[in-house]
């Protein structure tokens, strides 16, 4: 009789020991955890991305040792440990600049939706059968073994299908942000046709994306907007009444679809890269509110938040047919960042119209973006004391006087120098204004 092949307890393939796997980094974690003899296997992109000779992002570690002993593993070998998700079994390990996310095995005893209650184990299968897709069961050893315990992972991931583990429903149902991350995976792994019991599930739970926390919903989304075509995942997702529950202020992708292609192909700038932020302001057809709305939302930052009214709601048009003064002025005005947000964002408008441009009015775009790299800040030459030293008395005058001294200075081209400006706010002094 002929051995039985289980896939739980033997690995399937093999991949060649990679660079970020013979790391000095990668080996002193390694050694670490199975310094009493555990079995760690990589987890996650690194395996997927390694199948698939793609680069490597981040390096997740699973374990069997519970995260106090796998705490205790590190720091006896000089390594740094960070607690960073410890209730659920995750300790960070740094070394130097590299950081290793490490996570104890694990059983989902309840699930409410948006969280879970795990239990530790060490059981690879158990901690396999509770993961969302077949593609994120795949392990590998340090020296390079696969394991694909369902025996579908290495075949979804070559033929590029993105499926769950067992019913789709349920896996979801575990946990609402799967539903998002199914959409992030496809993009990243997946080609057309989209798996149909996936979209099912996530079409039939879509109206349960607020339950979802906006920090939750926001790192998915941005991931989304990232991916090599962005503009085919909205429409997949509006077609699936997702997008609908989780970003009703989307307009038209064909802007997002240009966005992507100017920051990621047409383009080659280090100032101009792939910006999650940017492709989402190009997506939304809404005013200032509507973006103050969705900000608030997703839970951006300040910052994000001005940037994204800003892209809505432009205060100053960035035009390709702007003469030098007005791109000078706007730069004066509004930086060299939002510059360049708002060429990119009017490009991909007018892109999204007229996919054919005229070969001028891409070099006037492209122009505008070199303007915008090559930039040196603007310095108004006066200040609030140069007034005080003429005899104006401190308040509100003084700064009347400056903001009408700088709105002649931007009409003159910025030329005047400070003893231009000088002469300019004695007049106006001595003119009583």
């Amino acid at each position: 009789m002929e051995p039985t092949f289980d896939p739980a307890l033997e690995p399937t393939g093999k991949i060649p020991l990679l660079p970020w796997m013979t790391a000095a980094e990668t080996r002193a974690v390694i050694a670490a955890l199975t310094a009493e003899g555990a079995e760690v296997r990589f987890v996650g992109g690194c395996v997927r991305d390694s199948v698939l000779k793609r680069p490597i992002g981040d390096i997740d570690v699973a374990t069997p040792d519970p995260p106090q002993k796998v705490i205790e593993l590190l720091e006896r070998a000089g390594i740094r440990a960070v607690p960073t998700g410890i209730d659920h079994g995750t300790v960070t390990a740094v070394v130097g600049e590299a950081h290793f996310e490490v996570t104890t095995l694990r059983v989902d005893v309840e699930t409410y939706g948006r969280r879970a209650k795990v239990s530790f184990t060490d059981d690879w299968m158990a901690d396999a059968a509770r993961r969302d897709f077949t593609i994120n069961t795949l392990s590998c050893t340090p020296e390079g073994d696969i394991f694909d315990p369902f025996g579908k992972g290495l075949g979804d991931l070559g033929n590029e299908r993105v499926r769950f583990v067992g019913n789709a429903r349920d896996r979801v149902e575990e946990d609402l942000l799967r539903l998002l991350r199914y959409f992030r995976f496809h993009a990243t792994y997946g080609r057309p046709p989209p798996d149909t019991d996936a979209l099912a599930a996530c079409r039939a739970l879509a109206h349960r994306l607020p339950e979802l926390s906006g920090e939750r919903v926001r790192d998915e989304l941005f991931l989304i907007l990232l991916a090599p075509a962005p503009a085919d995942i909205a429409l997949l997702m509006r077609g699936e009444r997702v997008l609908d529950h989780v970003l009703p202020e989307a307009g038209d992708v064909g802007r997002l679809r240009a966005m992507a292609w100017l920051d990621s192909r047409a383009i080659k700038m280090e100032t101009v890269l792939p910006d999650a932020l940017r492709r989402l302001g190009s997506l939304l057809d809404t005013d200032a509110a509507g973006a103050e709305a969705v900000a608030e939302r997703l839970r951006l930052s300040k910052a994000q938040k001005e940037r994204l009214t800003t892209l809505a709601v432009a205060p100053l048009d960035v035009t390709a047919g702007m003469s030098d003064y007005q791109l000078r002025r706007a730069l004066y005005r509004l930086g060299p960042d939002t510059v360049r947000d708002l060429a990119l964002l009017y490009w991909a408008r007018s892109l999204a119209v007229a996919p054919r441009q005229p070969r001028r009015k891409n070099e006037a775009w492209q122009g505008i973006l070199e303007t915008a790299a090559a930039w040196t800040p603007l310095r108004f030459p006066l200040k609030g004391q140069d007034a005080l030293d003429l005899g104006v008395a401190a308040g509100p005058r003084v700064g009347a006087l400056l903001e009408a001294v700088e709105e002649w200075w931007e009409e003159g081209d910025y030329r005047a120098d400070h003893a231009a400006c000088l002469e300019k706010l004695g007049a106006l002094i001595g003119d009583g204004a």
